[in-house]
């Protein structure tokens, strides 16, 4: 059976604990190989799941069909542009970018090489949230809807692998959770066409939207709640009546695995996914206009 010869950029926990095993094991992939900022991670990482490191993402690139991208957002951007123009498909984490510039750069350079891109988020390829999404959006006629996406990445206590992030602990849940918010509610109730947002208590963002649908939309989103207060929850309100996302019942590995799915499919089809880099660029520019509504934190008096 033809494979299609994948590498991966970066070594990081979500590297080790969902992407390079999914690579690894799924039949329509050849794991090609390693890549990443600290060469003696790079080759434990392709050690564990028998293939090879590279020194550089360019000599990555030029061996495989396509690329996974598992870095920061900041570093994601630029390689996502070199991978594209070395006619690699993309398989992208989200957020694509943290500035419009840089993520419409990777969706013009996508565009420019004809390569094939998926962004990964864990709900719309997760079995029972897609379906969830697909029959909600299918159904029409809801009138408001809230998302809580709220984490204990930094609360007290927290043994979570991504405490020590610096892109993290800088740009917040906005743009770490807001993501997989927005993945459910666009799709659902259509492009935001208004959004503002409200500061709440650490990194908690509060997002208010009007969709193109006509229906309104709120997103609670943040890393620092305590964990007693942790989870996810959407609830869609309209004439159907009420309905609720369904809670996942495993963890990112088997999502990620249909995101590979999407990306080979899209790339023998030539059809672009629904959550490809122009829904990812989509993704960050309502995220650039909720940052910018947001007020300037005050200094705190001593």
């Amino acid at each position: 059976m033809t494979t299609t010869r994948i590498g991966l950029l970066g070594t990081g926990p979500w590297a080790r604990s969902v992407h390079a095993p999914a690579l690894a094991d799924h039949p329509g992939v050849t794991f090609a190989g390693v890549w990443g900022r600290r060469a003696e991670a790079a080759a434990a990482l392709a050690q564990a799941h028998g293939t090879r490191p590279y020194e550089s993402p360019d000599e990555l690139c030029a061996d495989c069909d396509a690329v996974a991208i598992a870095l920061p957002p900041s570093v994601q951007g630029p390689l996502a542009v070199r991978a594209a123009r070395a006619g690699c498909h993309l398989l992208l984490d989200k957020p694509v970018a943290t500035s419009v510039p840089e993520a419409r750069a990777v969706a013009e350079a996508a565009d420019g090489a004809g390569v094939a891109s998926v962004v990964f988020f864990t709900a719309r390829f997760g079995a029972e949230e897609g379906e969830w999404i697909a029959a909600q959006a299918a159904a029409g006629g809801w009138f408001t809807a809230h998302a809580d996406w709220l984490a204990p990445v930094f609360s007290d206590g927290s043994t979570s692998p991504y405490a020590h992030s610096p892109w993290r602990r800088d740009k917040g849940g906005l743009w770490d959770v807001g993501p997989h918010a927005l993945s459910v509610l666009l799709p659902v109730l259509g492009d935001a066409e208004e959004v503002t947002a409200t500061r709440g208590p650490a990194d908690t963002v509060l997002l208010a939207m009007r969709h193109s649908s006509g229906a309104a939309s709120t997103a609670t989103v943040g890393l620092t709640a305590p964990a007693a207060a942790a989870g996810v929850e959407v609830t869609l309100r309209g004439t159907a009546g009420v309905t609720t996302l369904p809670r996942r019942r495993h963890g990112p590995g088997p999502a990620y695995h249909r995101a590979l799915d999407a990306l080979l499919a899209a790339v023998e089809t030539g059809l672009p996914n629904a959550c490809d880099v122009h829904f990812g660029l989509r993704v960050t520019e309502i995220l650039a206009a909720a940052e910018q509504s947001l007020t300037p934190l005050m200094p705190q008096r001593s």
